[in-house]
């Protein structure tokens, strides 16, 4: 009796393939904040000027949308959705994954502190994975998956709370922006899987970030937002942050497309905690001795939620 082949898993299903591009999406997206602060001082962008952040933003994602795009075409994907009716749809996932998150991000972090902001942000990743149990048969709730979420989300509180960051007032453009912006983020993620079954996933990722860029840019400039100070160092920093969304908006879409959404997720819990590491090494910021619980804690976390039951492939 012939004995049947199995067949290999595709790439972006393989475990340790999962694992490696996971961890490369949220250890560049953690890069960001530093080069970001390095950004706004090199080009001229100060705290207050909330427009000039939108439209830096703006720049970033619609170059980096552009370069998808033009990635997806040398690889002969086809950009026609499945249906005309699908630009709308299109459009929908651009302005929730790029436009309204980033817009509440920066206009939010202009009225909050940054541990604060940190910690309501976070809310995103125990949001997706929460909320994926709930829409998709793929993400089933599991004891283990729980603990490994808080014990995440531990990690990650452990690294901002402090005493000012508790005492500080509650306000509807810090902190109401903030989690409107986790909000986004989450439900991003859960529609990325819509995205992938209405147009090619690669072409999608590249839509939404040159028509959420471009998005970005008109109330960037409607607010008055300028680059007061061009620099060739300036552009390289901008270059870094294309590529950073280049890479890692391709690689967390693609894998989301092919895994359980929790399973993902949970990588970006590290995402703070590469933020503060590496503005210690960019910016000379103190090293505290939380950020080695904190990243064990996350780790212990990412390696429950991965290891739990229920987390079969579709």
């Amino acid at each position: 009796m012939p004995t049947k082949t199995k067949t290999p898993l595709p790439l972006f299903q393989r475990p340790v393939w999962v694992c490696l591009f996971a961890l490369t999406a949220a250890v560049l997206w953690g890069w960001a904040y530093p080069i970001i602060k390095i950004g706004f001082q090199e080009w001229g962008i100060t705290p207050d000027m909330t427009g000039s952040k939108m439209l830096f933003a703006g720049i970033r994602f619609a170059i980096s949308g552009l370069i998808i795009l033009a990635m997806a075409r040398g690889m002969h994907r086809s950009f026609r959705p499945a249906r005309g009716w699908d630009w709308g749809f299109i459009l929908l996932f651009a302005l929730i994954n790029t436009t309204f998150h980033y817009a509440c991000f920066y206009i939010g972090l202009s009225h909050s502190e940054g541990s604060r902001a940190a910690i309501l942000n976070s809310l995103s990743i125990f949001l997706v994975v929460v909320l994926a149990c709930v829409f998709f048969k793929s993400d089933r709730m599991t004891l283990r998956k729980m603990v490994g979420v808080v014990l995440g989300m531990a990690g990650i509180l452990i690294l901002n709370l402090n005493g000012d960051a508790v005492s500080a007032e509650w306000s509807w453009l810090g902190d109401g922006m903030i989690i409107v912006n986790a909000i986004c983020s989450a439900v991003a993620s859960l529609l990325t899987r819509s995205m992938a079954r209405r147009v090619d996933i690669i072409v999608g990722t590249g839509y939404s970030l040159g028509i959420g860029g471009l998005l970005l840019i008109v109330p960037g400039l409607l607010m008055g937002g300028t680059l007061p100070h061009v620099t060739l160092w300036g552009l390289a920093l901008l270059g870094m942050l294309v590529g950073i969304s280049t890479i890692g908006f391709a690689l967390y879409n693609q894998l989301i497309t092919h895994n359980p959404i929790g399973k993902v997720a949970i990588y970006n819990s590290l995402l703070p905690i590469v933020g503060a590491v590496t503005s210690c090494l960019c910016l000379g910021e103190p090293f505290q001795a939380n950020y080695i619980l904190a990243g064990g804690l996350v780790a212990s976390g990412i390696y429950i939620v991965n290891a739990a039951k229920g987390n079969a492939h579709r």
